[in-house]
């Protein structure tokens, strides 16, 4: 007779509180689940005419903007598997800072087609084994795909067709002008080596009024409002910078003076302005022309700035003040002071612009004639009807300025409107039908998740996706025909020849995007148990009842 081990039920492995879910209906598909909610809502802002998005953020600030990053940015995503997602499309963002649509989608869709073979009973490791091995062989061929190269030198017609795509997406219609204006902006602060690129030395100030038509580049850093004294124009001038304000010293203490009569009373008020008058006009005797203070500009320094002739202007975004010490050359100082030669800077030019009725302060260097021996910085200068317009015209231009930065590193490009994801998928399903073993079917469907491009695309421009991908699949069987994707404006035969049409993405933000897509997707299929420890805090407040006013 064997020994019956009784069976203890009761067997706390975790402390109270904990939430454990495992299994593949519990842990796996519901992440699916909850993935796919995520990437249905984000697949309708994809493309140029990808739906915007109004989203509302925990402070009560509007954004009205078809930009996945900023969506997925100000929606606090919580839950776990969704979040792994999130985090993928904001590495796509801080490496490339474009597609990170591209990455969402293309991680959900995975994810839509692991589903149906887990369900048929395929292991995830199988799955996983097979995307892996279709991510890789995407790689491969997406090299031989480039169809042509940023020409150099750089030339403004170049980067405008290079730019057109990825700001369409953003803002179809006005995609002509916002390229000629980042691709003039980035050409005027290209250094010699243009790998140095830097996406700083392009700036954006909004102005609210006038039309698109009305934006422009002004080169130099332009700030949105003018000097505060009458001195409003300097030419090769020295700069200091102050992070502290232009002012009477204050005590950290208060304290009380006994004035016994209008004497004393002028004497005291007589020690300040000798006080102030002796420090402005030490600045003055160092040759400085020109002083940016971090805060407020009292009466008194006003007055003896003025008579000193130096211009003045406030800078209160400490961001905004380390950029102008670099386009300067100078180093902020945390107290008044004359500058020492090594701390002041120099600025060529220094003038007040009327912009649309609005005053600006411009720092110019002159052109250098790209011997990187200034740092330069050129200022996009956009003008628009309401501040969320504005807001997502710039999200369009940051895009721009970084797929600016991704060519000069890869000149690549390849077709864009979906013709290159089409001619992958169509290359993936032949290489995994000549597979053996069940992760064969992983591969087949990497492939058909590959095809959500160009189905978006023309999902979102109202054609029938269906019929427009069964199109361009007819047309991607001839070798020439590897270039044709979606045409947006076509409701009759829904393809075009992007080659013609002069619609090119980046190969290096292209690559990124399905590897960090395929990454994040296997790393949701890996997980197998859900663990959540109970959150941290003390009791809730009692909730308030829904009749108290009621007698």
């Amino acid at each position: 007779m064997s020994l019956k081990i009784p069976k203890n039920n009761q067997l706390q492995l975790f402390k109270d509180g904990y939430t454990h879910r495992e299994g593949l209906e519990d842990a796996t598909l519901r992440n699916i689940a909850a993935v796919n909610e995520l990437t249905e809502s984000i697949r309708t802002s994809f493309g140029p005419n990808g739906r915007n998005k109004l989203v509302i953020n925990h402070l009560g600030k509007l954004f009205v903007t078809s930009d996945a990053a900023t969506i997925i940015r100000e929606v606090e995503v919580v839950h776990p598997a969704a979040k792994l997602l999130v985090l993928a499309s904001q590495a796509q963002d801080a490496e490339m800072g474009d597609a990170s649509n591209l990455v969402l989608i293309l991680a959900g869709a995975l994810l839509k087609q692991a589903e149906t073979l887990l369900v048929l009973g395929l292991h995830p490791s199988e799955v996983v084994q097979g995307y892996e091995l279709a991510c890789q062989k995407a790689l491969d061929d997406l090299e031989g795909l480039s169809a042509t190269k940023i020409a150099k030198p750089l030339t403004e017609a170049g980067l405008v067709t290079a730019l057109k795509p990825a700001i369409a997406s953003k803002q179809y219609g006005s995609e002509d002008t916002l390229a000629a204006l980042v691709a003039e902006a980035a050409l005027a602060v290209m250094p010699t080596n243009i790998a140095n690129f830097n996406v700083d030395n392009v700036r954006v100030v909004k102005i609210m009024g006038g039309s698109l038509q009305s934006s422009k580049v002004v080169r130099g850093m332009v700030f949105g409002r003018e000097p505060e004294g009458v001195v409003k124009k300097a030419l090769n001038a020295k700069v200091a910078v102050y992070t502290s304000g232009l002012d009477i010293a204050q005590t950290e203490t208060k304290g009380t003076v006994l004035l016994k009569n209008a004497e004393e009373m002028l004497n005291f008020t007589t020690g300040e302005e000798k006080h102030v008058s002796k420090i402005l006009t030490e600045i003055a005797d160092s040759g400085v022309k020109v002083i940016v203070a971090g805060a407020g500009v009292g009466e008194l320094a006003l007055h003896f700035l003025d008579r000193l002739g130096i211009a003045v202007i406030k800078v209160l975004n400490k961001f905004d003040l380390r950029r102008l010490c670099r386009v300067v050359g100078a180093t902020p100082l945390a107290r008044l002071g004359a500058p020492t030669p090594e701390e002041a800077g120099m600025v060529d030019v220094l003038e007040c612009v009327e912009i649309g009725g609005d005053r600006v302060t411009v720092f110019r260097q002159e052109d250098t004639g790209g011997s990187g021996e200034k740092s330069r910085t050129s200022t996009i200068v956009l003008r628009g009807a309401t501040s969320n317009l504005l807001d997502d015209m710039e999200r369009a231009v940051d895009d721009g300025v970084n797929v600016i930065k991704a060519l000069v590193k890869d000149p690549r490009l390849v077709a864009g409107a979906g013709a290159t994801e089409l001619e992958l998928a169509k290359r993936i399903e032949q290489y995994g039908a000549g597979l053996k073993g069940l992760n064969q079917h992983a591969v087949r469907k990497f492939a058909t998740a590959l095809e959500v491009v160009p189905s978006t695309l023309a999902e979102n421009a109202g054609l029938d996706a269906t019929e427009t991908v069964s199109r361009l699949y007819a047309k991607h069987e001839n070798a020439a025909g590897k270039t044709w994707g979606v045409d947006i404006e076509n409701e009759t035969d829904g393809t075009l020849d992007t080659s013609t049409n002069q619609i090119y993405d980046s190969l290096s933000a292209k690559s990124w995007a399905i590897k960090l897509g395929t990454e994040a997707a296997v790393t949701v299929l890996r997980v197998d148990s859900i663990i959540m420890a109970k959150p941290a805090g003390g009791p809730k407040a009692p909730q308030q009842s829904g009749n108290w006013d009621e007698d």
